[in-house]
């Protein structure tokens, strides 16, 4: 796994163990990335940057949790990017992976795809909607090159082609 502290979007930066608490209703990553300029990140392939979102500290007393990744071109108005799993609050314990995706290729009006509706983004976010209200919880989530836990074949799997 690759990460740059700059690439977190929750708690400071560099130091993984200050996660976001999301308790009720809709509320935002602690940290928006800032891209720089206008880009789409999510055309690449083997490997494609991958968001990642994993429990810290087990959640309690809600019902329910789905996170969203969203861009905006002005860091005001965002757009919805793709939208993780509906997580129900039994099955997020410490540790457990969330919304573990590709990074989403745009929406964008780009010359092979005319009229579609999302600008390149410069700014990214992640959107927690929450059921219930939390009493405990944490969220530890960034953009990363690769997982630490893809699945491997052990030695002596041979594949065929």
């Amino acid at each position: 796994m690759i990460l740059d502290g700059l690439l977190q979007f929750t708690g400071t930066a560099g130091i993984p163990g200050s996660p976001d608490t999301p308790t009720t209703g809709a509320q935002f990553s602690n940290n928006t990335i800032d891209l720089g300029v206008g880009r789409d990140l999510g055309i690449g392939d083997s490997p494609a940057l991958k968001v990642i979102c994993a429990t810290t500290t087990t959640f309690t007393g809600g019902t329910s949790l789905q996170i969203a990744v969203q861009g905006s071109v002005d860091n005001v108005t965002f757009t919805t990017m793709a939208t993780g799993p509906l997580i129900v609050e039994a099955n997020m314990i410490g540790g457990t992976h969330l919304c573990d995706i590709d990074l989403p290729r745009i929406a964008g009006a780009l010359m092979d795809r005319p009229g579609a509706s999302q600008a390149l983004p410069r700014y990214l976010r992640l959107s927690y909607t929450s059921a219930g209200t939390h009493g405990a919880g944490g969220i530890y989530a960034y953009l990363g090159l690769d997982r630490h836990d893809q699945i491997a074949y052990p030695p002596g799997i041979v594949i065929a082609n």
